[in-house]
């Protein structure tokens, strides 16, 4: 009975595993809908890297805690509504159902782009910290010149 046990309680954390993952969207999934012209029916003139290319201007989209989402149709309160509004003005493209694993995917792509910025300005200001040691420790070192 006990070895039992173990082995429903292993099955059911692997299974919340494995659903927790697949719940999250892949990223490079989503990258390529994003940035494909057919993607989500549309007529192929337009992704949505064209008017953001790379997800510049989406950095923020993806934030915790963020409440609203807005773009030229107007404010949402979902981001994959937010999505889909996009998809459907400016890519001439059809809806998707905001749980479809299409969906899920480019919402991970969308909340990366803010990872990827934060990791950035904190490698920045890492740098900047570093340089502006140096620079200190180079004005210690250095010998004070007549009339400075």
């Amino acid at each position: 009975m006990r070895y039992f046990k173990i082995l429903l309680l292993s099955t059911i954390t692997v299974a919340l595993v494995f659903s927790f993952a697949y719940a999250a969207g892949n990223v490079e999934k989503g990258k390529a809908l994003f940035n494909d012209p057919k993607a989500f029916s549309a007529p192929g003139e337009k992704s949505c890297g064209s008017c953001h290319p790379d997800g510049k201007g989406l950095e923020k989209a993806g934030a915790e805690g963020k409440k609203t989402w807005t773009n030229p149709g107007g404010t949402w309160l979902a981001l994959e509504d937010a999505n889909n509004v996009c998809i459907m003005l400016a890519n001439k493209g059809k809806t998707i159902d905001p749980m479809s694993e299409d969906m899920k995917d480019l919402v991970a792509f969308i909340r990366s782009l803010g990872k990827s910025t934060a990791t950035e300005k904190k490698d920045e200001t890492i740098e900047k910290m570093k340089e502006k040691m140096m620079m200190e420790k180079m004005k210690g070192d250095m010998p004070k010149l007549p009339g400075y």
